[in-house]
């Protein structure tokens, strides 16, 4: 019986062989205070490990068997939009019946709401595979992590309204897009105002490319401050669908990511209800929430990446020109090992990037019951810092990595790629949109500047040089990781010579790639001296691809300079 998770050596050296773990599984699971509590509690390091993976066979069986074959007929179907509501695809519905039946909700949410308490690096992994069976039904099942940010900023009442609701399987979304607000969502103005009479909130107004927008519980952006324009005057709503108001106007044809439902909405005097406090919906709330969700498209590109290299694979070894198979030919090997590569070391950034949030909301968490002790407090903004410098990287780095991924696929296929009957074309068409929504390329970059300027990536650089122990063999790509940042530091360091805003725009992409390709070498490098029967291979590949990459970066900025 295949199964997604077992089939993947590469992903299971993710979860289980790191050092982090242990710390990580000790925070979330409060030193094993659960046990005895829940009959699914585990007890100890191994038995939460094992209680992990025991879920994430789960979710590699049902992705294999059921999310993956369902994959064409639901992107052939997609949803329906019928009297304000949206209808999902045949096959969509199995797989969210499947998913609650399995008990594949509330992952990370505690045990005390119906939640299975998991970190976010295991989480991430269950995403991963969806995405990779289905990356359309992984955008309607993953949004169940917008509880996070209800559960972070909500009061309990509404914890205990919504969250257990979420465990049991109702979805999720986050209404933040406006025809006028895209990027620039401190121009929303859906208007909420105070209904005294019925001590309530009311929504009125409109939201566009609302992805999965007929969910059950929606979080909501919108303007509580009359008279106010910018991020100032934004609060967070909580509305339930139960209460009605809101319709779908339509369902968006899409490119890609057929089976998630992409809608306007239209509120009518909508009730809801204030999360957290008024004003802080955009400048706090929402910052958490589109944090949450950059990982998660990050997860959702490299289960792209492995969907585009699985098929590419199979197609090579099966079809035959010239009296042999295809991927004896060294071109097309070349690009078998370019996606690889790629997918290896995104993957590697992106499981990197969820054990730094894992620590620290694990430790903001523990904040919320007591006050935290000095080497807490130092070790949350530690890994606060050093998750909010990765999560720009994981995302833009990945999303770009899948769309590159989807296209050498398809030409591993040639003229078979461009028929619609294999499924290198839906790779193809689903992974365009992973470098546009939750924050474009760009945004990223813009998020990811300042600690390319302020010099936190070269600080991370130089600690991965230090505890990056390679073997004798490998001694000779940390040489040319230790020549690559080098031209990255000079880069840099020539860019701020300059105190040019606009010189500092030009080059701000190719300083934030030349950081990433960096980060992932010494990633590879110490994934490699793990594993080397996993990742020696991929390893090499990658940093021929860097270092090129990190020259062609290093020139261009010199010519924008000059």
């Amino acid at each position: 019986m295949a199964n997604y998770y077992n089939d993947n050596e590469k992903i299971r050296f993710e979860v289980e062989q790191n050092e982090l773990m242990p710390r990580i599984v000790s925070l979330k699971e409060r030193e094993f205070a659960d046990k005895g509590q829940y009959d699914y509690a585990p007890e100890d390091y191994a038995d939460a490990m094992d209680s992990y993976q025991r879920v994430l066979d789960i979710v590699g069986e049902v992705t294999a068997e059921v999310i993956a074959p369902n994959a064409e007929a639901v992107d052939a179907e997609g949803p329906h939009c019928e009297g304000g509501r949206v209808r999902y695809a045949e096959k969509t519905v199995e797989n969210l019946d499947t998913m609650v039946k399995a008990g594949l909700n509330g992952m990370t949410m505690p045990r005390r709401y119906g939640g299975l308490n998991l970190p976010v690096t295991v989480y991430t992994a269950a995403n991963e595979m969806v995405s990779t069976g289905d990356a359309g039904f992984e955008n309607i099942w993953s949004l169940q992590d917008c509880i996070e940010t209800l559960y972070c900023f909500g009061n309990e009442e509404q914890r205990q309204k919504y969250i257990p609701r979420v465990c049991e399987g109702e979805t999720m979304s986050m209404d933040l897009t406006e025809p006028d607000a895209g990027s620039d969502l401190q121009s929303v103005m859906l208007k909420a105002t105070y209904d005294e009479e019925n001590q309530c909130w009311r929504l009125n107004g409109s939201k566009r490319f609302i992805t999965n927008g007929d969910s059950d519980i929606h979080l909501v952006l919108a303007r509580s401050e009359a008279g106010t324009r910018d991020g100032r005057g934004l609060s967070m709503f909580i509305y339930d669908k139960r209460d009605g108001g809101v319709d779908v106007r339509r369902i968006e044809n899409k490119l890609g990511i057929h089976g998630s439902p992409t809608c306007e909405l239209v509120y009518k005097n909508a009730k809801c209800e204030l999360c957290g406090d008024r004003k802080l919906g955009l400048i706090r709330y929402v910052m958490s929430l589109m944090n949450g969700a950059r990982l998660g498209i990050a997860a959702q590109s490299v289960g792209l990446s492995e969907a585009a290299y699985r098929e590419a694979v199979a197609y090579a070894k099966d079809r035959k020109q010239f009296g042999k198979a295809i991927i004896e030919f060294p071109a097309v090997r070349e690009i078998l090992d370019n996606i690889q590569a790629r997918l290896d070391a995104g993957r590697a950034l992106l499981y990197e990037t969820a054990r730094y949030v894992d620590i620290y909301k694990a430790l903001e968490d523990i904040g919320r019951e007591r006050k935290l002790e000095a080497e807490e407090r130092a070790e949350l903004k530690r890994y606060s810092r050093l998750a909010d410098a990765f999560t720009p990287l994981a995302k833009g780095m990945n999303s770009e990595y899948a769309n590159q991924n989807g296209y050498d696929c398809i030409q591993v296929h040639g003229g078979s790629g461009f028929m619609l009957e294999y499924a290198c074309q839906r790779i193809y068409r689903d992974a365009r949109i992973t470098s546009i929504y939750e924050g474009t390329t760009q945004l990223q970059t813009v998020a990811a500047i300042r600690y390319v300027t302020n010099g936190f990536y070269a600080q991370v650089i130089e600690e991965m040089a230090a505890n990056t122990a390679a073997s004798a063999e490998y001694a000779i790509y940390v040489e040319r990781l230790a020549k690559m940042t080098e031209k990255f530091n000079a880069a840099t360091a020539a860019v701020r010579e300059k105190e040019e805003q606009e010189i500092l725009d030009f080059a701000s992409r190719h300083l934030y790639e030349m950081a990433a390709d960096v980060i992932m070498g010494y990633l590879m490098v110490q994934h490699a001296t793990k594993a080397p029967e996993l990742f020696e291979g991929s390893m090499k590949h990658f940093m021929n691809m860097a270092e090129a990459e990190v020259e062609k970066h290093a020139t261009l900025v010199a010519r924008i300079i000059e």
